[in-house]
């Protein structure tokens, strides 16, 4: 894969979010509409071509975990809202060389999930599936299987986690569809297994926008 070629070659450690997320829309993933911008009018223009509200994000390398540090700014909702949290964003941090600013669509939807991947010593790339968000580190509530996976051990994963009436109608929302999930996971463990240089992929949160699952927020690190 070329970007993971020049992502060694500048040796980097990681992919950018936005080049992470490239790899898995061309392993069939779902994604959320994003672009990467430079500069404010720049940033400005491609708002509007997304619609508002957006969310702007560092996109960078060197930065795994960017909400911790402040570098993640939800909710934009207009031109001027943009200036001021552009601004606020560039006094957070400063770009430097191979980073950039994701302007990216705020998605509505208020169920969250995780899904990722771990390369194991013993048992190479395994899938990991479970509750996302915040939750994920406080519950610990997820699953794994040993890649390659077919259709019926991701639909198992589905089953396997506690918060799984997460995926069923609850308080009006719709049912999850539980086979755009289940390919999602089926396609994590062909990238493991296809690039050996990716040691771990992490996507949290994958977003529930309707009954539809979207990444959101994603991360490959590399070995």
């Amino acid at each position: 894969m070329e970007l993971i070629d020049e992502a060694i070659k500048k040796g980097f450690r990681q992919l950018p979010e936005y080049e992470s997320k490239l790899i898995l829309k061309g392993f069939g993933l779902p994604v959320v509409r994003e672009v990467t911008v430079q500069d404010l009018e720049e940033a400005k223009e491609r708002a509007l071509e997304i619609g508002y509200p957006v969310v702007l994000k560092v996109n960078s390398p060197w930065i795994g975990h960017k909400t911790e540090k402040g570098l993640v700014i939800t909710n934009v909702v207009d031109q001027r809202d943009l200036e001021r949290k552009w601004q606020l964003l560039q006094e957070r941090h400063t770009l430097s060389e191979g980073e950039s600013i994701l302007v990216q669509e705020m998605v509505d939807g208020k169920r969250e999930l995780a899904m990722g991947l771990i390369r194991d010593p013993q048992f190479g790339p395994c899938v990991m599936f479970g509750l996302g968000g915040i939750f994920l580190e406080v519950l610990n509530d997820v699953t794994f299987r040993v890649a390659p996976i077919q259709e019926i051990d991701a639909m198992e994963m589905l089953d396997e986690i506690r918060s799984k009436r997460l995926l069923s109608g609850l308080r009006g929302m719709p049912e999850a569809n539980r086979e755009a999930v289940a390919k999602m996971l089926i396609s994590i463990g062909e990238i493991g297994l296809r690039e050996e240089r990716i040691k771990e992929i992490d996507l949290n949160p994958v977003i529930l926008k309707g009954p539809d699952p979207v990444v959101v927020d994603a991360l490959i690190v590399l070995e």
